[in-house]
């Protein structure tokens, strides 16, 4: 008998539990969500968590504060959600940096994308553009394969530092066009912009964002774009598809993520927050403006898009062998 009233006593700590837990999760969220961004204030991963968390807020009705944790190519923030308490109070954006390229490329990350975080959704994907000065005596991507080959090791690229899409970018076109190039790593995306933009650098893989203003302002030329299409923003710039690349495609991404152990309950409220969110014209208009594709989807579309990336990633740099800083 004693044992029969033990295990009922048991059954009903187990039943409250799960009725807690659920109650819980149907009523999430209760209070503020700490979202992390791991880079500095005012850059383009700021600005855009800034913006969706303001819209998510609105379909939640708690704040999401935005709280920056910026170092180490973006690992310190991204280990801080991964090591968060799984209760859906604190989230934030996961990086192409970070979630596909830093595990290999570091080696001993305190964090694994694969098994340490969730992904929740994809916010925006866009793609690189190569660009010179106009100055510069390349006008085509063959000037620049045809120089290199004739002076291997000679021409420079910029880029915003060690293991991020402006390097990348590079390495993706020196192993596919079978040329070499000397990396010259900057502090930050604007600084190698402005060194080529003084004639100190050859060429350089920026940002949609970053290159258009400079672009229409004639301070670089464009000669191709890393997306399997041509940008609406500049027609009149070819795909590397189109000049015989289809290998050299880049889409530097981002997307919300959250620590394992996150309820699925939970992330599928913040997936549905994130995808409404998305469809806010102003955000939208935002996003396509800098010639971003519009994320959106499920959290194992997102999953998938980031295994993927880990694995052609890990695979440029072990075949160019970067090492960091």
């Amino acid at each position: 008998m004693r044992i029969i009233q033990q295990l009922f006593t048991h059954l009903l700590c187990l039943l409250s539990f799960i009725s807690t837990a659920a109650f819980a999760q149907s009523t999430y969220p209760t209070k503020p969500i700490n979202f992390i961004v791991p880079y500095g204030a005012g850059g383009s991963a700021d600005s855009r968590s800034r913006q969706l968390a303001q819209k998510m807020s609105l379909t939640l009705k708690q704040p999401i504060v935005v709280d920056n944790k910026p170092g180490a190519g973006g690992n310190i923030g991204t280990e801080m959600i991964a090591r968060a308490a799984p209760d859906g109070y604190t989230i934030g954006m996961g990086n192409f940096a970070p979630m596909a390229v830093n595990k290999t490329l570091f080696g001993n990350l305190r964090y694994d994308p694969e098994t340490d975080l969730i992904p929740i959704i994809l916010v925006e994907k866009g793609p690189l553009v190569l660009v010179v000065n106009p100055n510069s005596p390349f006008k085509t991507v063959q000037d620049i394969v045809t120089a290199a080959k004739a002076k291997p090791g000679v021409l420079t690229f910029s880029s915003g530092g060690i293991g991020g899409s402006h390097q990348l970018s590079a390495e993706l076109f020196e192993l596919n066009a079978g040329i070499q190039m000397i990396h010259v790593p900057y502090k930050s995306g604007s600084a190698a912009l402005t060194d080529l933009m003084a004639g100190n650098v050859d060429l350089m893989f920026d940002q949609m964002y970053s290159a258009v203003p400079s672009i229409k302002a004639d301070k670089i030329r464009p000669l191709a774009i890393t997306s399997k299409k041509r940008s609406p923003l500049l027609p009149n710039v070819p795909s590397f598809a189109e000049l015989g690349y289809p290998k050299v495609e880049v889409l530097n991404w981002q997307g919300l993520i959250a620590p394992k152990g996150t309820p699925k309950a939970i992330i599928d409220k913040l997936n549905a927050a994130a995808n409404e969110a998305l469809k806010d014209p102003q955000l939208r208009e935002l996003m396509l403006s800098q010639g971003n594709e519009i994320g959106g989807g499920s959290p194992a579309e997102f999953a998938a898009l980031v295994k993927s990336e880990a694995s052609k990633w890990s695979a440029v740099v072990k075949s160019a062998n970067i090492k960091p800083e």
